[in-house]
């Protein structure tokens, strides 16, 4: 009897909001063979300029690391 094979999720948390730490992370996981998915962005109450961003990533059960 196998595994059942699914989507797994990982999300990396970037406390540092900018073109150039999001563009290393996007690089840096889907070169792992993660697939993006999403961005949110916490915001400061008193700033326009994100305070964190998150990142989602996927890939599927079983895929190589």
């Amino acid at each position: 009897m196998g595994l059942a094979v699914g989507t797994i999720y990982k999300v990396v948390e970037l406390s540092t909001v900018g073109e150039e730490e999001i563009e290393k992370a996007l690089n840096e996981w889907t070169a792992q063979g993660w697939a993006f998915d999403t961005m949110q962005f916490a915001m400061r109450e008193s700033s326009k300029r994100p305070a964190m961003a998150f990142l989602t990533f996927t890939r599927e059960d079983g895929d190589a690391a």
